[in-house]
């Protein structure tokens, strides 16, 4: 018998019995949708951090005094000066831009309107290390830097709770207690979903904070902006030499700074997300075994009740290999279509998850082409059992049945 009129024979039989191919279909349906959707989820979890992390900076680099230890930093350690954010720019080739960092929390207020942010003394060279942009004003001028001028720079939440919708630029706002006017307001970069608001700051020239709000010439860190995303493990390695050689680190000894690559958290994060998402993907596995089981115990209960047909097929002259292929092709049209229907569940569930969470609606073809393979492979799998009972039954026995 040809294949296509094997195939004929089991879409009639599933059509004869459509409540119980779709109930027992539904396994498998479930298990698909739940693969699709749960390992989607988490590959959109994962592209949002990602994306996230990436707009922290341009291949960031941050050097922060004090060793690293159990994802810390000590702070026993000499702090960082202007003079090493010199020194990096001047002698570390792989390093594009370099951003004095020094920050402090502050009130802000003007008119009726306070708001509790952190204020951060910079040069404008921290608005690209950190891929920010202006909505409206201008940047420091190079006089302002040098004279340590009160003027700033607003972020996004700042401005939204001083100003509402207003213009900020040209009007007075007291950081802390010094009077400062705001000459900028920076583009927001949104919502993160994990760490501070990135739109919570102020931005003043880094010598206005030192001398009028921290009282102090040391930095809290250093920002830099390797040359290209292949140059930040070459800039990370220029950096730490110099800065063992100016704080007069003997080889032996331990740094007592750290360089942190914005590159090495991102790949972290992706490995967290993926074993999440592994993981995810095989408890949901465990749905499309049970719906495996499912059209299994279905097939048992078909052979026994189409006992006395296939008697009559291996009595006229079918061959117990075409009574099998039979069988595995119910389970297999049963699996896939099973399976073709989970994966229209599951891509509509993943759909509604990233619109609900604002997550980049990404779907991996691996992913789809996994799903449906495993769900085709569990159909023949369980499906054996009942085909090769049905093809080796005795046909005078079969036919003695009732």
């Amino acid at each position: 018998m040809r294949i296509w009129d094997t195939l004929a024979l089991a879409q009639r039989e599933i059509r004869r019995n459509t409540m119980r191919s779709i109930l027992t279909a539904l396994g498998i349906v479930i298990g698909v949708a739940a693969v699709i959707a749960l390992v989607t989820i988490g590959t959109m979890a994962s592209a949002r951090i990602t994306a996230e992390v990436a707009g922290l900076g341009n291949n960031l680099l941050m050097v922060y005094p004090g060793a690293e230890r159990k994802g810390t930093t000590s702070v026993s350690a000499a702090l960082l000066t202007p003079d090493d954010a010199r020194a990096i720019a001047r002698e570390v080739p792989a390093a594009r831009t370099v951003a004095p960092v020094l920050s402090r929390a502050a009130l802000v207020v003007t008119g009726d309107r306070n708001w509790n942010t952190t204020v951060t003394g910079t040069t404008n060279d921290y608005l690209v290390v950190r891929s920010y942009t202006l909505a409206t004003g201008r940047a420091f001028s190079d006089a302002e830097l040098v004279a340590g001028t009160p003027v700033c720079l607003l972020g996004a939440s700042v401005r939204r709770e001083l100003f509402r919708t207003q213009d900020p630029v040209g009007a007075s706002v007291r950081v802390g207690h010094v009077a400062c006017t705001v000459i900028g307001a920076i583009a927001s970069k949104g919502a993160a979903s994990f760490g501070p608001d990135q739109d919570d700051f102020v931005l003043m020239p880094l010598a206005a904070v030192q001398r009028r709000i921290a009282g102090t010439t040391d930095l809290d860190a250093i920002y830099i902006s390797a040359a290209s995303a292949h140059a930040t493990q070459r800039a990370k390695a220029q950096i730490t030499e110099l800065m063992r050689e100016r704080r007069r680190i003997e080889p032996d000894q331990a740094s007592d700074f750290t360089v942190q690559d914005m590159a090495e958290i991102t790949r972290a994060l992706g490995q967290i997300t993926g074993i999440l998402t592994a993981l995810l993907g095989a408890i949901a596995a465990v749905s499309l075994l049970v719906g495996g089981i499912g059209i299994m115990n279905i097939l048992l209960v078909s052979v026994t009740e189409r006992t006395r047909e296939i008697g009559i097929r291996l009595a006229i002259g079918a061959l117990a290999r075409e009574v099998l292929m039979q069988f595995l092709i119910e389970a297999a049209v049963l699996s896939t279509v099973g399976g073709a229907m989970g994966l229209g569940l599951g891509v509509g569930v993943s759909y509604l998850v990233a619109r609900a969470f604002a997550l980049p609606f990404v779907i991996l073809p691996t992913t789809i082409a996994l799903a449906l393979g495993f769900s085709t492979a569990i159909g023949l799998v369980f499906g054996y059992v009942p085909a090769r009972k049905a093809s080796r039954k005795n046909p005078i026995e079969a036919l003695r049945h009732e």
